[in-house]
């Protein structure tokens, strides 16, 4: 059997390495994994295309300035996969690139067998762009639970909810026992903010300043006041660079070992809106979520028809977390508000129960790689192969 993976995250690519270890449970040794991948997959014998750093850009503008390139390596891969024939093609978020592959090849290939995981979010914009993924996919795996009635609403494909990945991490795990052993975490005394200014370079150089000027105002509003910042490894010298111009500094951590032992005795999260909110809801971190587009995307942000940008929002069902965008990043009131949520105040208590209503709703009783697993398995077996 003969699998192929089209990705372009380091996120996609540790969903994809659950998915195949859970195929290779099933099927033994002789399973192929081919495509595109990052250190999971290719942990899984999977050598990938090219380098998928090339794929992972954030913002319209940065997109433009790297069209031509992104051109070729969609037509590489688009040959690749017509020449390869898998028994079926799993293709994991960065939709912009990876349902064209998946358009172009059902063109020229009408019976291939597309799975895709991680569907693009038409809760937050773009609506239509469920059609689109109707015309290349055969079905999709949702990772929240709200995703598949918003992809039926707008005429998407059939999809299942398979249950995120982050509740599988042992990190999270040991967070969450601990929390039922002593209940919903109590503030800390002297507290414990953590400064998470995102993964790529052009969030943190939008966001550090303000962020900087935040925690400022809050180390001198709250005596002994403490603060980590993990940090991924291709940006720790853009942050460290960036700080040196802070008055006052955080501890700078690296590796997701750090991260998440952060998490855990965190009392609140001065955040890039992005996946982090749903890693710190899950965690149980009260938190304020803050972010600016480049200057392409926010001429174009009236294409956003989502309630929300926060993903625990949306799970939630209500504005739960807090967010501050563009004129509103000011570092006062993010300053004022993570106050709130430092001390046992209406406000934190609110957020807290808030996250405990979050992982109950996206409960499931297997991992998502073995769920996944299954779906592709049953297309195979709809088209008839052996």
């Amino acid at each position: 059997m003969k699998i192929a993976f089209v990705l372009g995250e380091e996120s996609a690519d540790r969903i994809a390495g659950e998915v195949a270890r859970a195929l290779r449970d099933r099927f033994g040794p002789s399973i192929q994994f081919i495509g595109l991948g990052g250190d999971a997959l290719k942990r899984e014998g999977l050598t990938s295309l090219f380098d998928i750093e090339e794929l992972s850009i954030i913002g319209v503008g940065a997109i433009l300035s790297r069209l031509p390139k992104l051109l070729g390596r969609l037509r590489q891969t688009v040959d690749f996969l017509l020449e390869e024939r898998p028994d079926a093609i799993v293709t994991i978020d960065s939709f912009t690139f990876t349902n064209r592959v998946a358009l172009k090849v059902r063109q020229r290939w009408p019976d291939a067998r597309i799975v895709n995981v991680v569907p693009p979010a038409i809760w937050a914009y773009k609506p239509k762009r469920a059609e689109t993924l109707r015309q290349a996919v055969d079905h999709s795996a949702s990772l929240f639970p709200f995703e598949p009635r918003f992809l039926k609403e707008h005429g998407g494909p059939p999809a299942t909810y398979v249950g995120h990945p982050l509740l599988s991490d042992p990190r999270l795990r040991a967070i969450l026992d601990r929390e039922a052993e002593t209940g919903m975490r109590p503030a800390g005394s002297p507290p414990h903010l953590v400064i998470l200014p995102g993964s790529r370079r052009g969030e943190i150089e939008r966001l550090m300043d303000d962020f900087g000027r935040t925690y400022s105002m809050l180390h001198h509003r709250i005596p002994g006041l403490r603060a980590s910042l993990p940090a991924v490894r291709r940006v720790r010298s853009l942050i460290e660079s960036k700080l040196e111009s802070w008055s006052v500094k955080p501890e700078v951590l690296e590796g997701d070992d750090a991260k998440w032992a952060a998490f855990a005795s965190a009392d609140a999260a001065l955040a890039a809106s992005g996946t982090v909110s749903l890693e710190l809801a899950l965690a149980g971190v009260p938190m304020a979520l803050a972010y600016r587009l480049d200057p392409v995307s926010y001429a174009l942000r009236h294409m956003v028809t989502g309630w929300t940008a926060a993903l625990p929002n949306f799970i939630a069902g209500h504005p739960l977390v807090p967010e501050h965008f563009h004129e509103f990043v000011r570092p006062q009131a993010l300053a004022l508000r993570l106050d709130r949520l430092m001390h046992e105040t209406p406000e934190r208590a609110a957020q807290l129960k808030g996250m405990q209503d979050i992982r109950q709703a996206m409960r499931v009783d297997r991992p998502p790689g073995e769920a996944i697993a299954d779906l592709i398995v049953r297309e195979i077996e709809r088209s008839g192969r052996p």
